[in-house]
Protein backbone atom coordinates (compact mmCIF):
# COMPACT_ATOMS: atom_id res chain seq x y z
CA UNK A 1 0.00 0.00 0.00
CA UNK A 2 1.39 3.40 -0.98
CA UNK A 3 1.04 6.10 1.62
CA UNK A 4 -0.06 9.57 0.66
CA UNK A 5 2.59 12.16 1.19
CA UNK A 6 1.82 15.51 2.70
CA UNK A 7 2.96 17.40 -0.34
CA UNK A 8 0.57 15.42 -2.57
CA UNK A 9 -2.23 17.68 -1.44
CA UNK A 10 -0.33 20.74 -2.56
CA UNK A 11 -1.34 21.71 -6.08
CA UNK A 12 1.53 22.32 -8.49
CA UNK A 13 1.40 25.45 -10.49
CA UNK A 14 1.12 24.80 -14.24
CA UNK A 15 -0.73 25.99 -17.29
CA UNK A 16 -4.15 24.26 -17.28
CA UNK A 17 -4.79 21.50 -19.80
CA UNK A 18 -7.79 23.34 -21.25
CA UNK A 19 -5.69 26.39 -22.04
CA UNK A 20 -2.98 24.24 -23.63
CA UNK A 21 -5.58 22.51 -25.78
CA UNK A 22 -7.13 25.82 -26.80
CA UNK A 23 -3.80 27.38 -27.78
CA UNK A 24 -2.67 24.23 -29.62
CA UNK A 25 -5.97 24.10 -31.48
CA UNK A 26 -5.59 27.70 -32.63
CA UNK A 27 -1.96 27.19 -33.73
CA UNK A 28 -2.56 23.90 -35.53
CA UNK A 29 -5.89 24.82 -37.16
CA UNK A 30 -6.27 28.58 -37.55
CA UNK A 31 -2.84 29.30 -39.04
CA UNK A 32 -3.15 26.52 -41.66
CA UNK A 33 -6.60 27.83 -42.58
CA UNK A 34 -5.18 31.21 -43.49
CA UNK A 35 -2.27 29.60 -45.31
CA UNK A 36 -4.66 27.38 -47.27
CA UNK A 37 -6.90 30.40 -47.83
CA UNK A 38 -4.00 32.28 -49.40
CA UNK A 39 -3.08 29.28 -51.56
CA UNK A 40 -6.72 28.73 -52.55
CA UNK A 41 -7.11 32.42 -53.40
CA UNK A 42 -4.00 32.32 -55.59
CA UNK A 43 -5.22 29.19 -57.34
CA UNK A 44 -8.72 30.65 -57.86
CA UNK A 45 -7.37 33.90 -59.28
CA UNK A 46 -5.01 32.05 -61.63
CA UNK A 47 -7.82 29.69 -62.59
CA UNK A 48 -10.15 32.60 -63.29
CA UNK A 49 -7.54 34.35 -65.41
CA UNK A 50 -6.92 31.16 -67.38
CA UNK A 51 -10.64 30.57 -67.75
CA UNK A 52 -11.22 34.10 -68.92
CA UNK A 53 -8.35 33.86 -71.41
CA UNK A 54 -9.80 30.57 -72.66
CA UNK A 55 -13.24 32.16 -73.01
CA UNK A 56 -11.80 35.15 -74.86
CA UNK A 57 -9.76 32.85 -77.11
CA UNK A 58 -12.87 30.78 -77.79
CA UNK A 59 -14.86 33.90 -78.68
CA UNK A 60 -12.08 35.05 -81.00
CA UNK A 61 -12.08 31.61 -82.60
CA UNK A 62 -15.81 31.89 -83.27
CA UNK A 63 -15.35 35.35 -84.75
CA UNK A 64 -12.47 34.04 -86.88
CA UNK A 65 -14.62 31.15 -88.10
CA UNK A 66 -17.41 33.54 -89.09
CA UNK A 67 -14.95 35.79 -90.95
CA UNK A 68 -13.44 32.81 -92.76
CA UNK A 69 -16.91 31.65 -93.72
CA UNK A 70 -17.66 35.05 -95.29
CA UNK A 71 -14.30 35.09 -97.10
CA UNK A 72 -14.78 31.57 -98.38
CA UNK A 73 -18.33 32.38 -99.47
CA UNK A 74 -17.00 35.30 -101.53
CA UNK A 75 -14.26 33.09 -102.94
CA UNK A 76 -16.94 30.58 -103.91
CA UNK A 77 -18.49 33.22 -106.18
CA UNK A 78 -15.22 33.58 -108.06
CA UNK A 79 -14.79 29.78 -108.13
CA UNK A 80 -17.97 29.52 -110.18
CA UNK A 81 -16.22 31.50 -112.93
CA UNK A 82 -12.64 30.40 -112.38
CA UNK A 83 -13.35 26.67 -112.65
CA UNK A 84 -15.89 26.95 -115.45
CA UNK A 85 -14.08 25.20 -118.32
CA UNK A 86 -16.52 26.54 -120.88
CA UNK A 87 -16.06 30.20 -119.97
CA UNK A 88 -12.45 30.58 -121.30
CA UNK A 89 -13.58 29.02 -124.57
CA UNK A 90 -16.40 31.55 -124.95
CA UNK A 91 -14.12 34.46 -124.03
CA UNK A 92 -11.66 33.57 -126.80
CA UNK A 93 -14.03 33.91 -129.70
CA UNK A 94 -12.34 34.76 -133.02
CA UNK A 95 -15.43 36.21 -134.65
CA UNK A 96 -16.91 39.63 -134.37
CA UNK A 97 -20.29 41.17 -134.65
CA UNK A 98 -23.39 39.04 -134.29
CA UNK A 99 -21.60 35.93 -132.92
CA UNK A 100 -20.00 37.80 -130.02
CA UNK A 101 -23.26 39.56 -129.33
CA UNK A 102 -25.02 36.20 -129.09
CA UNK A 103 -22.31 34.80 -126.79
CA UNK A 104 -22.63 37.86 -124.58
CA UNK A 105 -26.42 37.78 -124.58
CA UNK A 106 -26.98 34.03 -124.29
CA UNK A 107 -24.04 32.92 -122.19
CA UNK A 108 -21.92 35.61 -120.49
CA UNK A 109 -24.64 37.82 -119.04
CA UNK A 110 -26.77 34.89 -117.73
CA UNK A 111 -23.61 33.33 -116.33
CA UNK A 112 -22.65 36.47 -114.42
CA UNK A 113 -26.21 36.93 -113.20
CA UNK A 114 -26.31 33.31 -112.06
CA UNK A 115 -23.11 33.80 -110.09
CA UNK A 116 -24.54 36.84 -108.30
CA UNK A 117 -27.84 35.09 -107.64
CA UNK A 118 -25.94 32.35 -105.77
CA UNK A 119 -25.50 34.75 -102.82
CA UNK A 120 -27.92 37.01 -100.97
CA UNK A 121 -25.23 39.49 -99.93
CA UNK A 122 -24.55 42.89 -101.44
CA UNK A 123 -21.91 42.11 -104.05
CA UNK A 124 -20.41 43.97 -106.99
CA UNK A 125 -18.79 41.79 -109.65
CA UNK A 126 -16.56 43.32 -112.32
CA UNK A 127 -15.14 41.12 -115.07
CA UNK A 128 -12.30 42.59 -117.13
CA UNK A 129 -11.96 40.91 -120.56
CA UNK A 130 -8.77 40.54 -122.58
CA UNK A 131 -10.65 40.01 -125.85
CA UNK A 132 -12.17 43.37 -126.83
CA UNK A 133 -14.45 41.84 -129.44
CA UNK A 134 -17.10 41.61 -126.70
CA UNK A 135 -19.01 44.76 -125.75
CA UNK A 136 -18.40 46.56 -122.46
CA UNK A 137 -21.32 46.71 -120.06
CA UNK A 138 -20.98 48.93 -117.02
CA UNK A 139 -22.76 51.48 -114.85
CA UNK A 140 -21.93 55.09 -114.04
CA UNK A 141 -22.80 56.22 -110.49
CA UNK A 142 -21.28 59.69 -110.25
CA UNK A 143 -19.52 59.46 -106.85
CA UNK A 144 -22.30 57.41 -105.27
CA UNK A 145 -21.68 54.03 -103.64
CA UNK A 146 -23.00 51.57 -106.26
CA UNK A 147 -23.76 48.86 -103.69
CA UNK A 148 -26.12 51.23 -101.89
CA UNK A 149 -28.10 51.62 -105.12
CA UNK A 150 -28.14 48.19 -106.69
CA UNK A 151 -27.05 45.78 -103.98
CA UNK A 152 -26.00 43.01 -106.39
CA UNK A 153 -24.85 43.72 -109.93
CA UNK A 154 -21.98 43.21 -112.37
CA UNK A 155 -19.92 45.18 -114.85
CA UNK A 156 -18.04 43.98 -117.93
CA UNK A 157 -14.96 46.04 -118.81
CA UNK A 158 -11.75 45.65 -120.81
CA UNK A 159 -8.47 44.76 -119.13
CA UNK A 160 -6.79 47.76 -120.75
CA UNK A 161 -8.86 49.98 -118.44
CA UNK A 162 -6.86 48.69 -115.44
CA UNK A 163 -3.56 47.58 -116.95
CA UNK A 164 -1.86 50.80 -115.88
CA UNK A 165 -3.18 50.58 -112.33
CA UNK A 166 -0.48 49.95 -109.76
CA UNK A 167 -2.50 47.27 -107.93
CA UNK A 168 -2.96 45.34 -111.19
CA UNK A 169 0.71 45.53 -112.19
CA UNK A 170 1.73 44.29 -108.72
CA UNK A 171 -0.64 41.36 -108.84
CA UNK A 172 1.43 38.13 -108.41
CA UNK A 173 2.00 35.54 -111.13
CA UNK A 174 -0.64 32.91 -111.57
CA UNK A 175 -0.49 29.72 -109.50
CA UNK A 176 -3.47 27.72 -110.63
CA UNK A 177 -6.44 27.97 -108.23
CA UNK A 178 -4.32 29.66 -105.53
CA UNK A 179 -3.48 33.14 -106.76
CA UNK A 180 -5.96 35.70 -105.37
CA UNK A 181 -5.80 38.82 -103.22
CA UNK A 182 -8.04 40.73 -100.85
CA UNK A 183 -7.27 44.41 -101.29
CA UNK A 184 -8.86 47.83 -101.05
CA UNK A 185 -8.54 49.41 -104.49
CA UNK A 186 -10.07 52.34 -106.31
CA UNK A 187 -12.84 53.77 -104.09
CA UNK A 188 -13.11 50.76 -101.74
CA UNK A 189 -11.62 52.58 -98.78
CA UNK A 190 -13.93 55.56 -99.30
CA UNK A 191 -17.09 53.46 -99.13
CA UNK A 192 -15.85 50.87 -96.61
CA UNK A 193 -15.50 48.04 -99.12
CA UNK A 194 -12.85 45.46 -99.90
CA UNK A 195 -12.31 43.51 -103.14
CA UNK A 196 -11.28 39.97 -103.96
CA UNK A 197 -9.01 40.03 -107.05
CA UNK A 198 -8.46 37.02 -109.25
CA UNK A 199 -7.56 36.11 -112.83
CA UNK A 200 -9.59 34.13 -115.37
CA UNK A 201 -7.31 31.63 -117.11
CA UNK A 202 -7.48 29.04 -119.85
CA UNK A 203 -6.38 25.68 -118.43
CA UNK A 204 -5.96 23.79 -121.72
CA UNK A 205 -2.21 23.94 -121.20
CA UNK A 206 -1.54 23.67 -117.43
CA UNK A 207 2.14 24.45 -117.94
CA UNK A 208 1.29 27.65 -119.81
CA UNK A 209 -1.82 29.23 -118.30
CA UNK A 210 -3.30 31.90 -120.57
CA UNK A 211 -5.05 34.88 -119.02
CA UNK A 212 -8.45 35.54 -120.61
CA UNK A 213 -9.80 37.95 -118.03
CA UNK A 214 -9.67 39.38 -114.55
CA UNK A 215 -12.26 39.39 -111.75
CA UNK A 216 -12.98 41.86 -108.99
CA UNK A 217 -15.64 41.05 -106.38
CA UNK A 218 -16.35 43.94 -104.00
CA UNK A 219 -18.18 43.52 -100.68
CA UNK A 220 -18.61 45.67 -97.59
CA UNK A 221 -16.11 45.32 -94.77
CA UNK A 222 -19.07 45.50 -92.39
CA UNK A 223 -20.47 42.41 -94.12
CA UNK A 224 -17.21 40.42 -93.97
CA UNK A 225 -16.56 41.47 -90.38
CA UNK A 226 -20.17 41.40 -89.21
CA UNK A 227 -19.28 39.06 -86.32
CA UNK A 228 -16.55 41.41 -85.05
CA UNK A 229 -18.61 42.83 -82.17
CA UNK A 230 -16.85 44.20 -79.09
CA UNK A 231 -19.89 43.37 -76.92
CA UNK A 232 -18.89 39.72 -77.11
CA UNK A 233 -15.68 40.50 -75.23
CA UNK A 234 -17.07 42.70 -72.47
CA UNK A 235 -17.75 46.36 -71.73
CA UNK A 236 -14.91 48.66 -72.75
CA UNK A 237 -13.31 46.08 -75.05
CA UNK A 238 -12.12 46.80 -78.59
CA UNK A 239 -11.88 44.39 -81.54
CA UNK A 240 -9.54 45.19 -84.44
CA UNK A 241 -8.76 43.72 -87.84
CA UNK A 242 -5.30 44.77 -89.07
CA UNK A 243 -3.80 44.11 -92.48
CA UNK A 244 -0.34 43.08 -93.63
CA UNK A 245 0.91 46.65 -93.18
CA UNK A 246 -0.33 46.71 -89.54
CA UNK A 247 -2.99 49.25 -90.41
CA UNK A 248 -6.53 48.95 -89.06
CA UNK A 249 -8.99 47.59 -91.61
CA UNK A 250 -11.95 47.36 -89.27
CA UNK A 251 -12.62 48.21 -85.63
CA UNK A 252 -15.45 47.63 -83.18
CA UNK A 253 -15.71 49.40 -79.84
CA UNK A 254 -16.68 52.72 -78.31
CA UNK A 255 -13.04 53.81 -78.04
CA UNK A 256 -11.80 52.02 -81.16
CA UNK A 257 -9.10 53.70 -83.28
CA UNK A 258 -9.89 55.27 -86.63
CA UNK A 259 -9.71 53.30 -89.86
CA UNK A 260 -6.20 53.32 -91.27
CA UNK A 261 -4.51 53.84 -87.91
CA UNK A 262 -1.21 52.07 -87.38
CA UNK A 263 -1.22 49.27 -84.80
CA UNK A 264 2.10 50.43 -83.35
CA UNK A 265 0.52 53.77 -82.41
CA UNK A 266 -2.50 52.29 -80.66
CA UNK A 267 -2.41 52.68 -76.88
CA UNK A 268 -2.71 49.14 -75.45
CA UNK A 269 -1.66 50.14 -71.95
CA UNK A 270 -3.94 48.79 -69.20
CA UNK A 271 -5.35 46.24 -71.66
CA UNK A 272 -4.96 42.52 -72.09
CA UNK A 273 -4.24 41.83 -75.78
CA UNK A 274 -5.24 38.56 -77.45
CA UNK A 275 -4.56 38.07 -81.17
CA UNK A 276 -5.29 35.41 -83.78
CA UNK A 277 -3.91 35.27 -87.32
CA UNK A 278 -6.57 34.64 -89.94
CA UNK A 279 -5.79 31.48 -91.86
CA UNK A 280 -5.97 32.49 -95.51
CA UNK A 281 -5.07 36.19 -95.40
CA UNK A 282 -2.39 38.39 -93.90
CA UNK A 283 -4.96 39.81 -91.51
CA UNK A 284 -4.83 39.65 -87.74
CA UNK A 285 -7.79 39.67 -85.38
CA UNK A 286 -6.97 41.33 -82.05
CA UNK A 287 -8.98 41.91 -78.87
CA UNK A 288 -8.11 44.63 -76.36
CA UNK A 289 -9.78 43.79 -73.03
CA UNK A 290 -9.46 46.34 -70.18
CA UNK A 291 -7.59 45.02 -67.16
CA UNK A 292 -10.34 46.50 -64.99
CA UNK A 293 -12.65 43.66 -66.05
CA UNK A 294 -10.22 41.05 -64.74
CA UNK A 295 -9.33 43.09 -61.66
CA UNK A 296 -12.98 43.54 -60.76
CA UNK A 297 -13.58 39.78 -60.72
CA UNK A 298 -10.32 38.99 -58.90
CA UNK A 299 -11.25 41.60 -56.29
CA UNK A 300 -14.47 39.70 -55.66
CA UNK A 301 -12.49 36.48 -55.20
CA UNK A 302 -10.13 38.21 -52.75
CA UNK A 303 -13.00 39.61 -50.69
CA UNK A 304 -14.77 36.25 -50.68
CA UNK A 305 -11.59 34.50 -49.54
CA UNK A 306 -11.08 37.01 -46.70
CA UNK A 307 -14.69 36.66 -45.57
CA UNK A 308 -14.47 32.86 -45.56
CA UNK A 309 -11.18 32.90 -43.63
CA UNK A 310 -12.51 35.38 -41.08
CA UNK A 311 -15.75 33.44 -40.57
CA UNK A 312 -13.74 30.24 -40.26
CA UNK A 313 -11.56 31.92 -37.64
CA UNK A 314 -14.61 32.96 -35.60
CA UNK A 315 -16.31 29.57 -35.87
CA UNK A 316 -13.16 27.55 -35.13
CA UNK A 317 -12.27 29.81 -32.19
CA UNK A 318 -15.70 29.18 -30.67
CA UNK A 319 -15.38 25.45 -31.34
CA UNK A 320 -11.84 25.38 -29.94
CA UNK A 321 -12.96 27.12 -26.75
CA UNK A 322 -15.89 24.74 -26.33
CA UNK A 323 -13.79 21.63 -27.04
CA UNK A 324 -10.98 22.68 -24.71
CA UNK A 325 -13.48 23.50 -21.95
CA UNK A 326 -15.27 20.20 -22.55
CA UNK A 327 -12.11 18.07 -22.30
CA UNK A 328 -10.50 20.05 -19.50
CA UNK A 329 -13.61 19.55 -17.36
CA UNK A 330 -13.59 15.81 -17.96
CA UNK A 331 -9.86 15.44 -17.48
CA UNK A 332 -10.19 17.23 -14.16
CA UNK A 333 -12.91 14.77 -13.14
CA UNK A 334 -10.76 11.80 -14.22
CA UNK A 335 -7.83 13.15 -12.20
CA UNK A 336 -10.00 13.61 -9.15
CA UNK A 337 -11.23 10.00 -9.47
CA UNK A 338 -7.75 8.58 -10.07
CA UNK A 339 -6.46 10.23 -6.92
CA UNK A 340 -8.66 7.79 -5.01
CA UNK A 341 -6.55 4.90 -6.35
CA UNK A 342 -3.21 6.32 -5.20
CA UNK A 343 -3.34 4.16 -2.05
CA UNK A 344 -3.75 0.93 -4.07
CA UNK A 345 -1.04 -1.69 -4.72
CA UNK A 346 -0.27 -0.85 -8.38
CA UNK A 347 3.10 -0.68 -10.11
CA UNK A 348 4.22 2.14 -12.39
CA UNK A 349 4.97 1.22 -16.04
CA UNK A 350 4.46 4.49 -17.95
CA UNK A 351 6.52 7.61 -17.22
CA UNK A 352 5.20 11.00 -18.31
CA UNK A 353 7.31 14.11 -17.90
CA UNK A 354 5.62 17.29 -16.88
CA UNK A 355 3.64 18.81 -14.04
CA UNK A 356 0.08 18.61 -15.31
CA UNK A 357 -3.00 16.44 -15.26
CA UNK A 358 -1.54 13.83 -17.62
CA UNK A 359 1.20 12.96 -15.15
CA UNK A 360 -1.53 12.05 -12.66
CA UNK A 361 -3.39 9.98 -15.29
CA UNK A 362 -0.23 8.14 -16.32
CA UNK A 363 0.67 7.29 -12.69
CA UNK A 364 -2.80 5.97 -11.87
CA UNK A 365 -3.28 4.02 -15.11
CA UNK A 366 0.13 2.33 -14.68
CA UNK A 367 -0.96 1.11 -11.27
CA UNK A 368 -4.20 -0.30 -12.74
CA UNK A 369 -2.43 -1.87 -15.71
CA UNK A 370 -1.28 -5.16 -14.21
CA UNK A 371 -4.70 -6.11 -12.88
CA UNK A 372 -6.70 -5.03 -15.94
CA UNK A 373 -4.24 -6.66 -18.37
CA UNK A 374 -4.77 -10.06 -16.79
CA UNK A 375 -8.56 -9.71 -16.96
CA UNK A 376 -8.47 -8.55 -20.59
CA UNK A 377 -6.24 -11.46 -21.55
CA UNK A 378 -8.65 -13.97 -20.00
CA UNK A 379 -11.65 -12.45 -21.78
CA UNK A 380 -9.78 -12.29 -25.11
CA UNK A 381 -8.67 -15.95 -24.93
CA UNK A 382 -12.20 -17.03 -24.07
CA UNK A 383 -13.72 -15.10 -27.00
CA UNK A 384 -11.02 -16.39 -29.35
CA UNK A 385 -11.76 -19.99 -28.43
CA UNK A 386 -15.48 -19.35 -28.89
CA UNK A 387 -14.87 -17.81 -32.28
CA UNK A 388 -12.75 -20.77 -33.43
CA UNK A 389 -15.42 -23.20 -32.22
CA UNK A 390 -18.15 -21.37 -34.18
CA UNK A 391 -15.99 -21.42 -37.30
CA UNK A 392 -15.42 -25.16 -37.00
CA UNK A 393 -19.17 -25.78 -36.56
CA UNK A 394 -20.05 -23.74 -39.65
CA UNK A 395 -17.26 -25.39 -41.65
CA UNK A 396 -18.50 -28.83 -40.63
CA UNK A 397 -22.02 -27.98 -41.80
CA UNK A 398 -21.12 -27.20 -45.43
CA UNK A 399 -19.43 -30.51 -46.29
CA UNK A 400 -22.31 -32.92 -45.42
CA UNK A 401 -24.72 -30.74 -47.37
CA UNK A 402 -22.53 -30.96 -50.48
CA UNK A 403 -21.79 -34.65 -49.93
CA UNK A 404 -25.51 -35.45 -49.76
CA UNK A 405 -26.17 -33.75 -53.11
CA UNK A 406 -23.22 -35.48 -54.78
CA UNK A 407 -24.09 -38.96 -53.46
CA UNK A 408 -27.65 -38.44 -54.70
CA UNK A 409 -26.26 -37.74 -58.18
CA UNK A 410 -24.04 -40.88 -58.01
CA UNK A 411 -27.09 -42.88 -56.94
CA UNK A 412 -29.06 -41.69 -59.94
CA UNK A 413 -26.18 -42.61 -62.28
CA UNK A 414 -26.06 -46.10 -60.75
CA UNK A 415 -29.82 -46.47 -61.13
CA UNK A 416 -29.63 -45.74 -64.83
CA UNK A 417 -26.58 -47.94 -65.33
CA UNK A 418 -24.15 -45.19 -66.39
CA UNK A 419 -21.14 -46.91 -64.88
CA UNK A 420 -18.47 -44.81 -66.61
CA UNK A 421 -19.99 -41.54 -65.47
CA UNK A 422 -20.51 -43.00 -62.02
CA UNK A 423 -16.84 -44.02 -61.82
CA UNK A 424 -15.66 -40.62 -63.06
CA UNK A 425 -17.85 -38.79 -60.54
CA UNK A 426 -16.56 -40.96 -57.65
CA UNK A 427 -12.95 -40.22 -58.66
CA UNK A 428 -13.68 -36.51 -58.90
CA UNK A 429 -15.44 -36.61 -55.53
CA UNK A 430 -12.33 -38.17 -53.97
CA UNK A 431 -10.18 -35.42 -55.52
CA UNK A 432 -12.54 -32.74 -54.22
CA UNK A 433 -12.41 -34.03 -50.64
CA UNK A 434 -8.66 -34.47 -50.80
CA UNK A 435 -8.42 -30.76 -51.63
CA UNK A 436 -11.14 -29.74 -49.15
CA UNK A 437 -9.64 -31.51 -46.13
CA UNK A 438 -6.32 -29.69 -46.64
CA UNK A 439 -4.87 -31.19 -43.45
CA UNK A 440 -7.69 -29.70 -41.37
CA UNK A 441 -6.93 -26.06 -42.28
CA UNK A 442 -9.92 -23.72 -42.66
CA UNK A 443 -7.85 -20.88 -44.15
CA UNK A 444 -6.37 -21.70 -47.55
CA UNK A 445 -4.90 -19.81 -50.49
CA UNK A 446 -7.20 -18.55 -53.22
CA UNK A 447 -5.28 -20.80 -55.61
CA UNK A 448 -6.40 -23.89 -53.65
CA UNK A 449 -9.94 -22.51 -53.40
CA UNK A 450 -10.05 -22.30 -57.20
CA UNK A 451 -8.69 -25.87 -57.41
CA UNK A 452 -11.55 -27.04 -55.18
CA UNK A 453 -14.09 -25.23 -57.35
CA UNK A 454 -12.62 -26.82 -60.48
CA UNK A 455 -12.79 -30.27 -58.82
CA UNK A 456 -16.47 -29.69 -58.04
CA UNK A 457 -17.14 -28.55 -61.62
CA UNK A 458 -15.45 -31.72 -62.89
CA UNK A 459 -17.90 -33.72 -60.74
CA UNK A 460 -20.89 -31.87 -62.15
CA UNK A 461 -19.53 -31.98 -65.69
CA UNK A 462 -19.95 -35.75 -65.61
CA UNK A 463 -23.59 -35.27 -64.70
CA UNK A 464 -24.56 -32.41 -66.99
CA UNK A 465 -22.03 -32.63 -69.85
CA UNK A 466 -22.30 -29.83 -72.40
CA UNK A 467 -25.44 -28.49 -70.76
CA UNK A 468 -23.34 -26.51 -68.30
CA UNK A 469 -20.60 -24.03 -69.18
CA UNK A 470 -18.35 -22.44 -66.55
CA UNK A 471 -15.95 -19.63 -67.40
CA UNK A 472 -13.26 -18.25 -65.06
CA UNK A 473 -11.94 -14.69 -65.23
CA UNK A 474 -9.67 -14.31 -62.20
CA UNK A 475 -6.72 -11.91 -61.86
CA UNK A 476 -3.48 -13.79 -61.38
CA UNK A 477 -2.42 -11.26 -58.71
CA UNK A 478 -4.91 -12.56 -56.14
CA UNK A 479 -4.11 -16.29 -56.12
CA UNK A 480 -1.43 -15.88 -53.41
CA UNK A 481 -3.84 -14.29 -50.92
CA UNK A 482 -5.64 -16.32 -48.25
CA UNK A 483 -9.36 -16.95 -47.78
CA UNK A 484 -11.80 -19.03 -45.77
CA UNK A 485 -12.23 -22.22 -47.79
CA UNK A 486 -15.39 -23.26 -49.65
CA UNK A 487 -16.72 -19.77 -50.40
CA UNK A 488 -17.30 -20.30 -54.15
CA UNK A 489 -18.46 -23.91 -54.49
CA UNK A 490 -21.79 -23.48 -52.57
CA UNK A 491 -22.95 -20.79 -55.00
CA UNK A 492 -22.08 -22.83 -58.09
CA UNK A 493 -23.95 -25.69 -56.46
CA UNK A 494 -26.97 -23.39 -55.89
CA UNK A 495 -26.94 -22.44 -59.58
CA UNK A 496 -26.95 -26.08 -60.70
CA UNK A 497 -29.68 -26.97 -58.18
CA UNK A 498 -32.10 -24.04 -58.57
CA UNK A 499 -31.26 -21.72 -61.50
CA UNK A 500 -31.97 -23.82 -64.61
CA UNK A 501 -34.02 -21.99 -67.22
CA UNK A 502 -34.18 -24.36 -70.17
CA UNK A 503 -31.68 -27.15 -70.81
CA UNK A 504 -28.47 -25.07 -70.60
CA UNK A 505 -26.83 -22.93 -67.97
CA UNK A 506 -23.83 -20.56 -68.22
CA UNK A 507 -21.79 -19.60 -65.17
CA UNK A 508 -19.04 -16.98 -64.97
CA UNK A 509 -16.67 -16.69 -61.99
CA UNK A 510 -14.60 -13.48 -61.69
CA UNK A 511 -12.01 -12.36 -59.15
CA UNK A 512 -10.72 -8.80 -58.85
CA UNK A 513 -8.55 -6.94 -56.38
CA UNK A 514 -9.41 -3.40 -55.25
CA UNK A 515 -7.42 -1.08 -53.01
CA UNK A 516 -8.62 -2.63 -49.77
CA UNK A 517 -10.26 -5.98 -50.56
CA UNK A 518 -10.75 -8.86 -53.00
CA UNK A 519 -14.12 -9.29 -54.71
CA UNK A 520 -15.39 -12.52 -56.26
CA UNK A 521 -18.54 -12.71 -58.36
CA UNK A 522 -20.50 -15.80 -59.42
CA UNK A 523 -22.87 -14.90 -62.27
CA UNK A 524 -25.41 -17.08 -64.09
CA UNK A 525 -27.99 -16.62 -66.82
CA UNK A 526 -30.62 -18.74 -65.10
CA UNK A 527 -34.21 -18.02 -64.11
CA UNK A 528 -33.22 -15.44 -61.46
CA UNK A 529 -35.17 -14.48 -58.35
CA UNK A 530 -37.70 -11.88 -57.33
CA UNK A 531 -36.63 -8.97 -55.14
CA UNK A 532 -38.67 -10.43 -52.27
CA UNK A 533 -36.75 -13.71 -52.48
CA UNK A 534 -33.42 -11.83 -52.58
CA UNK A 535 -34.43 -9.91 -49.44
CA UNK A 536 -35.39 -13.16 -47.71
CA UNK A 537 -32.08 -14.83 -48.59
CA UNK A 538 -30.15 -11.72 -47.50
CA UNK A 539 -31.92 -11.60 -44.10
CA UNK A 540 -29.64 -12.97 -41.34
CA UNK A 541 -32.78 -14.16 -39.50
CA UNK A 542 -34.09 -16.18 -42.46
CA UNK A 543 -35.59 -19.63 -42.09
CA UNK A 544 -33.08 -22.44 -41.68
CA UNK A 545 -34.31 -24.27 -44.76
CA UNK A 546 -33.90 -21.27 -47.08
CA UNK A 547 -30.63 -19.88 -48.39
CA UNK A 548 -28.54 -22.36 -46.44
CA UNK A 549 -25.41 -22.01 -48.60
CA UNK A 550 -25.61 -18.22 -48.79
CA UNK A 551 -26.07 -17.83 -45.03
CA UNK A 552 -23.32 -20.33 -44.23
CA UNK A 553 -20.70 -18.60 -46.39
CA UNK A 554 -21.75 -15.12 -45.22
CA UNK A 555 -21.64 -16.16 -41.53
CA UNK A 556 -18.23 -17.77 -41.89
CA UNK A 557 -16.77 -14.71 -43.63
CA UNK A 558 -18.21 -12.24 -41.12
CA UNK A 559 -17.24 -14.38 -38.16
CA UNK A 560 -13.65 -14.55 -39.40
CA UNK A 561 -13.20 -11.09 -40.97
CA UNK A 562 -15.91 -8.86 -39.50
CA UNK A 563 -19.16 -7.22 -40.62
CA UNK A 564 -17.51 -5.26 -43.45
CA UNK A 565 -17.16 -8.47 -45.49
CA UNK A 566 -19.53 -11.17 -46.65
CA UNK A 567 -22.03 -12.00 -49.40
CA UNK A 568 -24.50 -9.83 -51.32
CA UNK A 569 -27.07 -10.93 -53.92
CA UNK A 570 -28.46 -9.23 -57.01
CA UNK A 571 -31.00 -10.98 -59.24
CA UNK A 572 -33.63 -10.31 -61.89
CA UNK A 573 -36.36 -12.74 -62.90
CA UNK A 574 -35.62 -14.30 -66.27
CA UNK A 575 -32.19 -12.61 -66.46
CA UNK A 576 -30.02 -14.34 -63.89
CA UNK A 577 -28.30 -13.89 -60.54
CA UNK A 578 -25.02 -12.33 -59.43
CA UNK A 579 -23.44 -13.26 -56.10
CA UNK A 580 -20.74 -10.87 -54.83
CA UNK A 581 -18.27 -12.15 -52.21
CA UNK A 582 -16.09 -9.59 -50.46
CA UNK A 583 -12.99 -10.65 -48.47
CA UNK A 584 -9.98 -8.69 -47.15
CA UNK A 585 -6.50 -8.85 -48.67
CA UNK A 586 -4.71 -11.21 -46.27
CA UNK A 587 -1.56 -13.11 -47.02
CA UNK A 588 -0.35 -16.19 -45.15
CA UNK A 589 0.30 -15.45 -41.50
CA UNK A 590 2.48 -17.17 -38.95
CA UNK A 591 0.80 -18.55 -35.78
CA UNK A 592 2.34 -15.74 -33.79
CA UNK A 593 0.94 -13.03 -36.07
CA UNK A 594 -2.53 -14.63 -35.99
CA UNK A 595 -2.45 -14.71 -32.22
CA UNK A 596 -1.47 -11.06 -32.08
CA UNK A 597 -4.31 -10.21 -34.43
Amino acid sequence: MIRRRKNDSVKSKFLPFGMKLFISYLILIIIPIFIFGYIANTILVDSYRKQMNNNLAGTLQQIQDNIMYKLEDTQRITDLLYFDEKLPIQLQSYEEGWVNYQITKDYLLPKFRQVLDSTNRETWLTVFLVDEKFPEIYNVFNNVDPLKIKGRFFDVRYVRSIENKQWYRNFPEEDYSKTMQWRQIEDDAEYGRISLLRRLVDTKKPTNLKTVGFMRVSVYLSDIFQSVDYNKMGTGSVLLITGADNRVLYASGKNSPMYGSNWDKINVKDHAVISKQLQTEEWKLSALVPNTIIERETRKINILTLVICFMSFIVISIVAFGVSRFFSTRVSKVVSVLRLFQQGDFHKRVHYRGKDEFSMIATSLNKLGEQTEHLIEEVYVTKLKKKEAELEILQAQINPHFLYNTLSSISRLAKFGEVDKQHQMVMNLAKFYRLSLNEGQSIISIYKELEQVQAYIDIQQVKYGDRMNVQFDVDSDIVSFMTVKLILQPFIENVLEHAWCGDRIHIRVTGRMTEDCIIFQVMDDGNGMSSDMVNILSDPHMEANRGYGTRNVNDRLQLHYGKDYGVTLHSLLGIGTTVTIRIPKHRRQTPKSREMK
